[in-house]
């Protein structure tokens, strides 16, 4: 493993963020690259990869996880990665007797199938160099949901399974697969909670830490799962969540 001082660091290593461009992606962007990786930017915006690309002083890549043929194409123009990382999501805020067969399957054709396609391509390339870490993004509705859910929190536990086949398929070629599970983060993706105050409140209510998290407290969780410094962990979940899944109700009573 090396000096105990030099575990996180990521030096001589190549990484490929997918959805770079902005909120988490682009803060995981950011710290893997403080961290000495070499980082290439992949969005599906190409201003916004070339953007980020800048900002860390990598390379970007116009990437669309929902177009099989194009994404496996921008995949195979970039050399293997030593770290792939995964963070594009969207939801439909819908109950499941009014959802549409057009609207679940925009929330699946990113979530699960864009994410099955992007494991599939730099999975098997990881396994033929022999080494590598691939770290996806679940969320708390993996384990617990509301009214409106239904489809994201479907895919966000289908995610949670594909990553522990997927390491327990690919660990005896040293590939490390695992998944982050953020709660409530200020991103683009919930901006239109955070225009209700109301709504903003509630999920800042729920969480033991009672606030939001900001993109970068994401971030060290994946330079964790990145570096050697998980060198032993694979198959797992990660949750970075404030306490959302540790507890189950606001009232304190009293002593």
């Amino acid at each position: 493993m090396g000096q105990l001082d030099q575990m996180f660091r990521l030096d001589g290593r190549s990484a490929l963020v997918v959805g770079a461009g902005s909120g988490i992606g682009r803060a995981v962007a950011a710290a893997l690259a403080a961290f000495g990786a070499e980082v290439i930017c992949a969005d599906r915006d190409a201003d916004a990869a070339a953007a980020a690309a800048v900002e860390v002083g990598g390379g970007a890549l116009v990437l669309d996880l929902t177009d099989g043929p194009g994404s496996v194409a921008a995949l195979s123009s970039i050399p293997t990665p030593h770290i792939a990382v995964t963070t594009p999501s969207v939801n439909v805020r819908k109950r499941i007797v009014d959802y549409t067969d057009d609207e679940l399957d925009r929330v699946v054709d990113l979530n699960l199938k864009g994410t099955f396609r992007f494991v599939r391509t730099i999975g098997s390339r990881m396994a033929d160099a022999g080494r590598g870490s691939i770290i996806g993004f679940s969320s708390v509705r993996s384990q617990t949901t509301e009214p409106g859910q239904g489809a994201y929190a479907a895919t966000k536990a289908a995610t949670v399974m594909l990553f522990r086949t997927l390491a327990a398929e690919l660990g005896g070629a040293g590939v490390r697969a695992n998944v982050v599970a953020p709660g409530v983060v200020e991103t683009p993706l919930t901006a239109p909670i955070k225009a209700q105050p109301d709504w903003y409140q509630a999920y800042a209510d729920k969480p033991i830490l009672r606030r939001w998290a900001q993109p970068e407290e994401l971030a060290g969780a994946v330079v964790y799962l990145a570096s050697d410094a998980s060198s032993y962990v694979t198959g797992t979940v990660l949750f970075v969540d404030g306490g959302w899944t540790a507890a189950d109700g606001r009232y304190d009573p009293p002593s």
